[in-house]
């Protein structure tokens, strides 16, 4: 058994110094070796970086720094630059790369640390592994980024956007949130103009869920503008295609790197996308030492109820599959990988995922499992796919000469956010809930299969196609699957968008038909007998993404909107459909 040391040495606020001269500040925990016979031991240093401060909770929620150095390691909690007790100025990713590099670097030549240095975190925490990384820092030697995004202009895994729409209900309520410390270094030293600014910030924030979401246009955008917050939130909406920005936050470098990584995610994570992605590329540049395990979870919660359902004690990561915790896994991984124990970390299956429905997990050496087949079912229908009548309207079959469906979409009354992997602020809570007061609104589709007579296992990757008209110059669409219970609950299994002027590269001509690929990212889940599959189909999920206002005009600076007259085609020509990947 690994030495466990009775005490905990902690140093606060230790400067690091970075290579334009800019004071970065960390907590660093050390082994207490006075009662453990040490004294020229050395150790391998454990590495976070984070905007969410280091003196708080949040920043010790993925690994306990403590029971980290009782375990022998250095490890290091810094303040990511302008934030907190760091100097300079914050601005999301600009800096995380050479910032990275430098820290990783620093931590390595830390008195007491062995030069090897692993890394941790999640979220934004996770992004700062992968932008060290791409740095090709020496001293880093093993990563554990958990539920983190990839390229930041991956339009498919991308943090700010999902196929040329923006992640309004994320980004606008992530950088107010951030805004309570930014507001207070600003004012620091002035009590009053600090009390009148965080009252102001404090009531925005309050107010972003029910009506600030709302505001137009979207840049400036009011809430974070009255701030003076919205740089970060201009810099995604117009900066998408600048270069020069892009190659300062891109880590597709870092693939070429080879280094041993830990990749964790969940079914209804919003990165989950990019968690998949940065796996899969790793091992597509022939890295075999990549690990990655997917619970059910949503963003930041690892515990056994999401949404409306229990999954079970073992889908925890607290207990994951009877085994052990998620902070003894990352420990067991790093102790391998910068200690040398021989645990066996290197012959465990490369895959870990929960099948949701079964409740159970299943492993596998790659992403996604070798035994899918995919199945596309199909849209059918005479031209009423409204509410929640149980006619069989998707199933294996082609359609033959069949009338479309069509509805409308008005922006100033768009579809709400129920569910699903986002990460809004308020009362929008993520993961699998119940659609049914969404899909009883006159501008949702549904389409339903019978009741399955046998388990049927959705394992990987999936799309929806659509063969879609407006009249509206440029317009989204909406796809969800769903699991329809016996008793009629229609509980979110996964969803995407797909902007049309984004999808055709030019706005779209009133009337014409085009063929659209929605991406809903991947699942797993066992639609159980009795149970129906549904595809819901719509133009909006408001606050989680912008509301195209369907005039065609720049999204960020307009405030007119119209109404959009929408068209589903399933026929022979134009056969709509999604496509499941079918396990067995």
């Amino acid at each position: 058994m690994l030495q466990r040391f009775p005490r905990v040495r902690v140093e606060y606020d230790v400067p690091a110094t970075m290579r334009d001269g800019t004071i970065l500040r960390a907590n660093i925990y050390r082994p207490d070796e006075s009662n453990a016979g040490g004294g020229d031991t050395t150790y391998p240093v454990l590495l976070t970086r984070t905007p969410y401060g280091k003196d708080l909770l949040l920043s010790s929620s993925a690994l306990d720094p403590q029971q980290a150095a009782r375990r022998g390691y250095i490890v290091v909690v810094q303040d990511v630059r302008g934030t907190f007790t760091s100097d300079g100025d914050w601005f999301p990713m600009l800096n995380e790369g050479p910032d990275g590099a430098d820290s990783v670097a620093w931590a390595a030549a830390l008195p007491g640390a062995n030069g090897a240095v692993g890394m941790f975190g999640g979220s934004y925490v996770g992004y700062t592994q992968w932008a060290a990384a791409n740095q090709h820092p020496p001293a880093l030697k093993a990563m554990v980024p958990l539920i983190t995004w990839a390229d930041p202009d991956d339009q498919g895994t991308s943090s700010a956007t999902r196929q040329g729409v923006l992640e309004l209900g994320l980004e606008a309520g992530w950088l107010l949130d951030l805004g309570l410390d930014q507001v207070s270094r600003r004012h620091r030293g002035d009590p009053q103009a600090l009390g009148v600014a965080l009252y102001q910030l404090v009531r925005d924030l309050n107010a972003l869920p029910e009506t600030g979401y709302r505001e137009l246009p979207l840049d400036p955008f009011g809430p974070l503008a009255r701030q003076g917050l919205d740089a970060p939130f201009h810099s995604s909406i117009h900066e998408r295609n600048n270069e020069e920005t892009l190659a300062r936050v891109r880590i597709a470098h870092a693939y070429n790197l080879d280094l041993p990584v830990l990749h964790v995610g969940g079914w209804y994570d919003i990165f989950l996308g990019g968690t998949l992605r940065n796996f899969q590329e790793m091992q597509a540049h022939g890295h075999t030492n990549q690990w990655l395990i997917i619970g059910p979870w949503t963003h930041g919660n690892v515990g056994r109820v999401q949404g409306e359902l229990d999954f079970g004690i073992t889908s925890t990561g607290l207990l994951l599959d009877m085994q052990a915790d998620l902070m003894t896994l990352q420990l067991a991984f790093f102790d391998h990988w910068l200690k040398g124990v021989e645990n066996g970390w290197d012959a465990r299956p490369h895959v870990k995922y929960f099948v949701m429905g079964a409740n159970v997990w299943k492993q596998s050496d790659t992403w996604p499992p070798a035994n899918i087949t995919y199945q596309p079912w199909y849209l059918h229908g005479v031209g009423r796919a409204y509410g929640l009548a149980s006619a069989e309207t998707l199933v294996p079959g082609v359609p033959a000469g069949e009338q479309p469906d069509h509805f409308t979409y008005d922006p100033e009354n768009p579809v709400p956010t129920v569910g699903g992997a986002t990460m809004i602020a308020g009362a929008y809570r993520p993961g699998p809930y119940d659609q049914r007061v969404v899909e009883a609104r006159p501008d949702v589709l549904t389409y339903t299969s019978k009741p399955c007579e046998q388990p049927l296992e959705v394992t990987g990757p999936m799309r929806v196609t659509l063969y879609v008209a407006t009249d509206a110059p440029d317009t989204d669409f909406v796809a969800r699957l769903v699991d329809v219970y016996p008793d009629g609950r229609a509980i979110s299994v996964t969803d995407g968008i797909a902007r049309l002027s984004a999808a055709i590269h030019a706005h779209a001509q009133p009337e014409q038909s085009y063929r659209l690929d929605i991406d809903l990212w991947v699942t797993s889940i066992v639609f159980l007998p009795g149970h129906r599959i549904r595809l819901d189909v719509t133009s909006s999920s408001f606050p989680r993404w912008e509301r195209n206002l369907n005039t065609g005009a720049n999204s960020a600076t307009t405030t007119a909107t119209r109404v959009a007259r929408q068209t589903i085609f399933h026929d022979a020509n134009h056969p709509s459909h999604v496509t499941l990947p079918v396990v067995g």
